[in-house]
């Protein structure tokens, strides 16, 4: 599990780094990936970017009593399908990238969501990820896209760029908020442990909530705490349902939370078509840099 809470992190982290930290050697690290990969534990390495940083709004909503497939033929009416994770007791969370008109969108989703109960439904406030990338830069993040662990070398040889562009560009890219090196993983193959996420509503200052959940709840994390608007969303795990119960009521107890919701996923699906047509929109435009307005 902190192999894999790791790999979720940055999945570009090595495995020599990975078993320096964890106090193994690099090749019991390794062996223990592709054990994961041959359970389909680990399902693909993935490149997560937030639709604010290509220049897309994100609408969310959660809904109940509906199957994936007609849940993405609605969403397609709207926007294009970020990430869909249905969950236990029926409720399915799901993220659409939307380019524009988001008012008209979140009014054209509620009507198309007549037939379920919608739970909740809102826009995503954009945090302020920074979207300054240029036509290099995404050109390799484009190459990432299609294996975020390949080597510098490789993406080097496969872009026909300089090791020190693809460095340069690679750091940059970490140090975007927006841009994460991770993975997909199967929730249902992970054996001994739940993993899950508390979605908290905040009233107060964002920042001093998020350093007081690190403080108590770090240790049961499974990925970095995710901020959106007034939300928090942490994403853990723990070994049995009472102390997954217990952790959320603790969550609620935390000053400055309004409110806590516990999901538990059965799936996590992601998609990356209105990433590679946001690429391919650009590389099109005559601009050097990719720039759009994140406050």
């Amino acid at each position: 599990m902190k192999i894999l809470s790791r790999l979720l992190n940055n999945c570009r982290e090595s495995d020599r780094q990975i078993g320096i930290e964890l106090g193994i050697s690099g090749g019991a690290v390794r062996a223990r990936i592709r054990k994961m990969e041959k359970k389909k534990m680990i399902e693909e390495f993935f490149v997560k970017v937030e639709p604010p940083v290509l220049g897309y709004g994100v609408l969310y909503f959660v809904v109940s009593g509906k199957n994936i497939t007609e849940i993405l033929k609605q969403a397609s009416l709207v926007g294009e399908p970020y990430f869909v994770v249905p969950c236990v007791g029926g409720v399915t969370v799901c993220g659409i990238s939307i380019k524009d008109d988001m008012n008209q969108k979140i009014e054209l989703a509620k009507k198309l969501m007549k037939d379920v109960r919608v739970l909740t439904i809102f826009e995503a406030e954009n945090p302020g990820y920074s979207s300054n990338l240029t036509k290099t830069d995404l050109e390799i993040l484009e190459e990432l896209i299609k294996d975020p662990r390949q080597k510098i070398e490789q993406i080097a040889k496969n872009t026909k760029m300089s090791t020190k562009t693809i460095t340069r560009c690679i750091g940059k890219l970490n140090e975007n908020d927006g841009i994460q090196f991770t993975l997909v993983y199967d929730p249902i193959k992970i054996e001994n442990y739940i993993p899950h996420a508390i979605l908290t509503w905040i009233k107060g200052d964002l920042k001093e909530t998020l350093q007081n959940l690190n403080n108590l709840f770090s240790e049961s994390y499974l990925q970095i705490p995710f901020i959106a608007k007034n939300q928090i969303v942490l994403f853990m795990y723990s070994d049995n349902i009472f102390k997954m119960d217990e952790i959320t009521q603790k969550v609620r107890n935390v000053q400055n939370i309004q409110s806590a919701d516990l999901f538990i996923p059965k799936k996590i699906l992601f998609y990356t078509k209105w990433i590679k047509k946001a690429i391919n929109d650009f590389k099109k435009s005559p601009k050097l840099h990719l720039t759009y307005q994140t406050n």
